[in-house]
């Protein structure tokens, strides 16, 4: 949705061609009575278990092409934090046919761009390139589907190329884990919300290679992964690729689900923990939010766009505009993505960097100033109307983020967590049907300040420890 948020985290890899394909997606909403704007939508599974979904667009010849598989930072093993993401790296280091980073070299000359990342519930690679290309993609895809070369020598680069970025991206950068990283390990209570999912050095060096086999072998299957196609093409043709290419892989038996709920917070958590290299502190408040899909869920979409979304929205005027506690104001809900491609239990965070001389409770009263209306009675319709028209305005925007990439994102998303990517098409009337009394109702619930945590960053000498707790 809102791409900045993503880049704060940097779990990612990325490597770009000189030539960045164009890719356009009519979004207009269009003024009332206009035709509604639909995303086309076709949805199958091939008996493998393969989820396939095919979106054509033919505004530009371009194609993007995403894989995204059903494991992410939430069950990756106890002993191995990190893991998920160490296996990211992996699948670049050559296949069945590609040898390391050949994939990578084959996309570039080819003039594409291609990227992979870890969140909290899924690992995704995707790759943009010339419509007339879109044969190559998903065979390089189904290639390393197919057998990765998993062996000692490339365990071994990767474990410290992995190690190298905890190290760049966190413990020797200012606020290096905040709050992406550092939230979650204090508001959760379940281990798989609330560990280092970043990677401890310790448990990243320990992983074995017999360990990553297993993990390729269980998740990297087609019975555990989504296949989206956006753009120029055929539907017809990309059928016939995706059944000669993915069709003959073998399904893999997946272990149950673990237990992901977190119990309702009933009392408000105050935390704090230092941080050698930066020279102002920051504080940070999250709530958890409601499940998924629900009324209340939609309505904290919103409250979302009320509160931190945009020089208009009440956090940025009171603490910016009318304190002077900070330049900006920071958050929403799922830091590592957006409010749609996520599936297990989330926060709500806010977050700022602020002048040593302001006390954080100054800035804790100063957010409660403002979300107590919100939750003492329903807002005017103008700030529900508007709230929607941003909300709508980020939703269609995100469908022609980086090449399609934006749109290939929520459809897999949809497939993994609901078995029905169509759900793009029914979010702009979910967020429509938000009444003030809902909106109301959900920040009296889900605003409450017994159900958040307040972590306060202070410029002090610090432990070392990749989003370590102290």
């Amino acid at each position: 949705m809102r791409m900045g948020r993503m880049s704060r985290a940097m779990v990612s890899l990325t490597w770009a061609a000189g030539l960045v394909l164009g890719f356009a997606t009519a979004a207009y909403a269009g003024p009332p009575g206009a035709p509604e704007f639909k995303v086309p939508v076709e949805y199958y599974k091939l008996p493998n278990g393969l989820r396939v979904v095919l979106s054509p667009d033919h505004t530009a010849p371009t194609i993007c092409v995403g894989v995204y598989y059903h494991i992410g930072f939430r069950i990756e093993p106890k002993d191995r934090t990190g893991f998920a993401h160490l296996f990211e790296h992996m699948m670049f280091q050559g296949s069945q046919n590609l040898g390391k980073m050949e994939f990578v070299k084959l996309v570039q000359q080819n003039g594409g761009i291609l990227n992979g990342s870890t969140r909290f519930d899924f690992t995704n690679y995707f790759e943009v390139l010339p419509a007339n290309k879109l044969e190559t993609a998903l065979w390089a895809e189904a290639d390393r589907m197919g057998g990765l070369a998993v062996n000692d020598a490339n365990l071994t680069n990767q474990q410290g190329v992995v190690g190298s970025e905890v190290k760049q991206n966190v413990l020797n950068r200012p606020l290096g884990g905040f709050p992406w990283l550092d939230m979650p390990q204090y508001a959760n209570t379940n281990w798989y919300n609330a560990h280092n999912f970043y990677g401890d050095i310790k448990d990243i060096e320990a992983a074995k290679l017999n360990e990553v086999q297993d993990f390729f072998k269980t998740y990297y299957a087609p019975n555990n992964a989504a296949l989206a196609i956006v753009g120029d093409f055929d539907p017809a043709e990309a059928k016939r690729f995706v059944e000669k290419d993915f069709g003959p892989l073998k399904a893999s038996e997946l272990p149950a689900q673990p237990d992901l709920t977190e119990p309702k917070q009933e009392k408000e958590k105050k935390e704090s923990k230092t941080d050698a290299l930066t020279k102002r502190p920051a504080i940070a408040v999250a709530y958890h939010v409601p499940e998924r899909n629900t009324p209340e869920y939609y309505a904290m979409i919103l409250l979302d766009e009320i509160l931190i979304e945009g020089d208009d929205s009440l956090l940025h005027q009171e603490l910016v505009q009318k304190r002077g506690f900070t330049g900006g104001v920071e958050g929403g809900i799922n830091l590592l993505g957006n409010p749609y491609n996520y599936q297990g239990p989330m926060l709500f965070i806010a977050d700022v960097m602020y002048d040593p001389s302001t006390k954080p409770d100054a800035i804790v009263e100063a957010v409660d100033g403002v979300i107590e209306p919100l939750r003492t009675k329903p807002v005017d319709r103008k700030t529900l109307d508007r709230a929607l028209v941003k909300a709508r305005s980020d939703l269609y925007d995100t469908f022609g983020q980086q090449g399609g990439f934006g749109l290939v994102d929520i459809l897999a998303s949809f497939a993994l967590f609901d078995d029905n990517p169509a759900r793009v098409n029914s979010l702009a009337g979910e967020l429509e049907k938000v009444t003030p009394e809902l909106l109301q109702k959900t920040a009296q619930e889900y605003l409450r300040p017994t159900n958040r945590t307040v972590l306060v960053v202070e410029p002090k000498a610090a432990e070392a420890g990749a989003g370590k707790k102290e």
